[in-house]
């Protein structure tokens, strides 16, 4: 079937735009603030938000690398990348809420690649304290890979909450505009100061802890949402019943 320039008019009419940038809520936290500003001239351009997510990967790649390699500069160089890794992670987030390009599958490959740049960070660090500290080397390596294998249990778990009640369910503590993961800004300057080592041994005991804090935390949101549902259940039932007899009543 042709069409005529009618058609093509009414399609490009009513064809759906992009939200107005400056109509969207400003994020809570400077580095995400910096982040919009920077991605605001790419809406309505061929770059996506998976374009950013990929080079977030691909520096937080390069940075867990280069931590792993030993040297005290390449060390300095693969932290330097892991910070900025942190701050592209905002950018694909925020250029996906000012032009409508949120997907599911952007989000999960975005929290996967979240998952496994973490992973690798302690890992590599775990391989740099070895290469330090070689009477220590195999224990350095296993304190990485608590450590990593905590972060990815953290991840697992914080996912399926979101999946469960939404973002708000996993959103991080903040304080003046600043959360959590803004301590990976400080990573050049622990290394800078040789403080990998108990940067190491800290998170080794800390991304354990927390991951059971979180284990908790989904035991506690698995436990109300079916709750919730049971509770539901219970007054659909009870209104059916209620029809029902009100419709047995209308016949006799």
């Amino acid at each position: 079937m042709q069409y005529g320039p009618i058609s093509d008019i009414f399609a490009v009419m009513t064809k759906p735009c992009p939200p107005d940038p400056t109509a969207v809520p400003k994020p809570s936290t400077w580095d995400a603030r910096l982040a919009r500003r920077l991605v605001t001239p790419l809406v309505g351009t061929p770059v996506t938000p998976n374009h950013l997510t990929t080079l977030r990967l691909a520096i937080g790649l390069a940075g867990a690398y280069y931590l792993s390699l030993g040297d005290f500069w390449l060390c300095t160089l693969g932290a330097l990348l892991i910070a900025l890794s942190n701050f592209v992670d905002h950018t694909d987030g925020e250029l996906a809420r000012i032009s409508g390009q949120s997907s599911k599958i952007g989000h999960f490959y975005d929290l996967a690649s979240d998952a496994l740049i973490t992973v690798l960070l302690f890992l590599g660090i775990g391989f740099y304290v070895a290469a330090h500290h070689p009477s220590v080397a195999t224990a350095a390596q296993w304190l990485g890979g608590i450590a990593g294998v905590a972060v990815a249990i953290i991840f697992f778990l914080r996912m399926r909450i979101e999946s469960m009640v939404g973002k708000s369910g996993t959103k991080q503590a903040s304080m003046g505009g600043f959360e959590t993961e803004d301590v990976l800004y400080l990573l050049p300057v622990v290394t800078i100061l040789n403080g990998m080592t108990p940067f190491l041994i800290a998170a080794c005991i800390g991304a354990p802890l927390f991951a059971v804090y979180v284990a908790v935390d989904y035991r506690r949101v698995v436990r109300r949402v079916q709750s919730e549902a049971a509770t539901g259940a219970n007054v659909t039932t009870k209104a059916t019943r209620g029809k029902d007899g009100n419709d047995f009543q209308a016949v006799r």
